[in-house]
């Protein structure tokens, strides 16, 4: 591989590690699938005009070899979730999602209204907000009940938080990483998470910066600012665990 594809392929690993930790849920799992189709990757001479694209679907295309499927008759399907995944956390166009999922832009489309219609429903569950921004926070409080949870309280600083989890118990956390000088919202969650274990979902302006491997990282990241069918959807992932696989 030229040095210049490869500089491609770094810079969309970011995005290729966050897609792959919230389809399965889990930050472990998640970088095993990357780190196999890196190597595929580093291994071949990959011709495609968008290395990221094909990340994702080498990412899609050997979680559904290893897939272990556990689905309720409620649930989203895996490709449902995949397509929701590609186009709202990703931001993908439903015409570059489609061939990931092998599916012509036509059918993902159908299969995306689908999913949509019945992802309100689908997990709702009680949320605490950590953000230090009171215009932001009332915006994010909009969003949640907009997608069918309940707030349980709203924290500005580390210490809030902490006090706050620990009284409501949420069933999943909303947490900016900069509060300014109120802390750090890493630290407020691994405080929380010390007592009660709960999905949480990270919200950052700049994920590539996030996603470094020098630290312990968050399974779930969305991107600030972000629609309500985004957080829809990393929250309907982050509460029903993502997909398994074997």
């Amino acid at each position: 591989m030229s040095d210049i594809r490869r500089e491609d392929l770094m810079r969309a690993l970011p995005y290729a590690r966050r897609y792959a930790r919230a389809l399965t849920g889990s930050q472990s799992n998640g970088d095993h699938l990357v780190a196999e189709s890196l190597r595929e990757m580093l291994a071949g001479e990959d011709a495609a005009d968008d290395m990221r694209l094909s990340f994702y679907e080498r990412v899609t295309r050997r979680f559904n070899r290893m897939q272990r499927v556990q689905e309720a008759p409620h649930d989203l399907s895996g490709t449902e979730r995949q397509l929701l995944l590609l186009t709202s956390l990703e931001e993908l166009r439903v015409e570059d999602a489609a061939p990931i999922v092998a599916m012509t832009p036509q059918q993902a489309a159908q299969h995306l209204a689908s999913a949509r219609e019945r992802l309100r429903e689908a997990a709702a569950t009680d949320v605490l907000i950590i953000e230090d921004e009171p215009i932001i926070a009332m915006d994010i409080e909009e969003l949640v009940h907009g997608c069918g949870h309940r707030v349980v309280g709203v924290a500005a600083t580390e210490s809030e938080a902490v006090a706050l989890a620990a009284r409501t118990r949420p069933g999943l956390i909303l947490a900016d990483i900069n509060l300014g000088t109120g802390g750090d919202g890493t630290s407020a969650v691994a405080r929380i998470m010390r007592e009660h274990q709960v999905p949480v979902i990270f919200v950052t302006a700049y994920p590539e910066r996030l996603l470094t491997g020098e630290t312990v990282e968050p399974a779930f990241v969305i991107t600030k600012p972000f629609e309500p069918v985004t957080l829809a959807i990393a929250t309907y992932q982050a509460v029903t665990g993502g997909l398994r696989i074997a």
